[in-house]
């Protein structure tokens, strides 16, 4: 007990903390003995996972002169539901006015936006758990929250990570609320080919903003702020497939004309670059296991023109990119999901990364179009949320903790 009123939850300073804080990262770098474990390297920037929401904050738990744990969280307004706009009762239209409006038309959907707060980098040291601490940076973190206005607070986890489970469900009051799959396709030696078939424009950030407001406004977990996250650095391009021949030339005709008259089938996905974020690394893998990804890779190379599946370099530290945004319409739509995930591998390979990941809604159709490798994927990742206020910023949603489970999310990549 006396030891427990020695720890001090307060706010990471980076001049004088970031030692302690990877010292406490890398010991919590112990994986399960004999089995494959995957470990990260912030790149000497602890903060580098939230820095790019519009708030985010880091907390560090210390005891005595010791960093003993932290935790991270950021804060945005993302689309909680949706709801039907209010038809507007005016007298009868103009000649000119009856011309823009239809009223056969049927009523607008609109997104109900919500204040959400996400907590991620909760670390404990490892001879300084069971002993409250985590729960005490987890209710300072929800503090920091309710004092910015968040309504909502959620975090990820993995199905099987017992112990976070129970901090969380059983202390901390969330609920399991959504099991989104995170599909991860290695980075071949070869370039991968893309179909033919299928003409693939990359947008600029003002069209991309335009298409995703659009039609992906109402998904679930759509950030209000799509316009700042497609226009940071670290955005790589947003991409659209169509099938080829659908325009007269290979130049992308613009938000309006494609708006106006869309193919049958198209798809859309932006990528993120993780790797000047964040390493990946490995650990834990047999020297044999070694040995044949090695081969593999060296037969990739030097034979290319075969396509064979190699395993990259994944047993030191590797970058990965992101893809997000994905979504389409049309009874082709998975087949150009398949021709932009190959393009991205391509874009990928040409800037060395060993992986490309995404994350989506585990009833997501366009899923079946996602190439990714069972062993490295997680068919279930594991969302838990939490009401933090009484009151709602709307009524028609209700309480969001209670909805069912929507066809599709939007992940924001800079929480990935």
């Amino acid at each position: 007990m006396a030891e427990e009123r020695m720890i001090i939850v307060r706010e990471f300073d980076p001049s004088r903390d970031g030692v302690g804080v990877e010292e406490v990262e890398r010991r919590c770098e112990v994986g399960p003995s004999g089995k494959l474990s995957l470990f990260t390297d912030l790149l000497g920037d602890p903060i580098c996972r939230v820095r790019h929401s519009p708030a985010f904050l880091m907390l560090v738990a210390e005891l005595g002169e010791e960093i003993v744990g932290m935790i991270r969280g950021c804060i945005k307004t993302v689309t909680c539901g949706k709801k039907l706009s209010r038809h507007v009762k005016n007298a009868t239209p103009t000649s000119a006015s009856a011309s823009a409006i239809n009223i056969n038309d049927p009523p607008k959907t609109l997104p109900v936006y919500t204040k959400l707060a996400y907590i991620l980098g909760l670390r404990l040291s490892p001879s300084h758990r069971r002993m409250g601490i985590g729960l005490k940076l987890v209710l300072a973190m929800e503090e920091w929250f309710r004092e910015n206005g968040a309504e909502y607070s959620y975090l990820a986890t993995e199905n099987d990570n017992h112990a976070s489970v129970k901090l969380f469900t059983d202390k901390c009051g969330y609920s399991k609320f959504r099991t989104p799959a995170i599909l991860v396709n290695p980075v071949f030696a070869h370039r991968v080919a893309v179909s033919n078939r299928v003409t693939i424009f990359q947008l600029s950030p003002h069209d991309a903003e335009l298409l995703y407001r659009r039609r992906f406004s109402t998904t679930e977990f759509f950030p209000r702020d799509i316009d700042s996250v497609l226009n940071n650095k670290l955005n790589l391009g947003t991409f659209l497939a169509v099938p080829r021949g659908n325009y007269k030339s290979d130049s992308w005709p613009g938000f309006d004309k494609f708006l106006s008259d869309p193919p049958e089938s198209w798809a859309v996905l932006s990528v993120w670059n993780c790797k000047d974020v964040f390493k990946l690394e490995v650990r834990g893998a047999s020297r044999v296991k070694r040995t044949f990804a090695k081969t593999t890779r060296i037969v990739d190379k030097a034979l290319p023109f075969l396509r064979l599946p190699s395993v990259p370099e994944v047993f030191r530290p590797f970058g990965l990119h992101f893809l997000y945004g994905l979504g389409g319409e049309g009874p082709r739509a998975v087949k150009m999901v398949k021709a932009l995930c190959a393009h991205a591998h391509n874009l990928a390979k040409e800037r060395g990364c060993g992986v490309v990941a995404t994350e989506v809604s585990s009833r997501e159709p366009l899923k079946l179009g996602i190439p990714h490798w069972k062993m490295l994927s997680c068919a279930e990742d594991l969302w838990c949320i939490k009401r933090l206020g009484e009151d709602y910023s709307d009524g028609y949603i209700g309480d969001w903790t209670k909805s069912p489970p929507g066809m599709a999310i939007f992940v924001d990549p800079r929480e990935f």
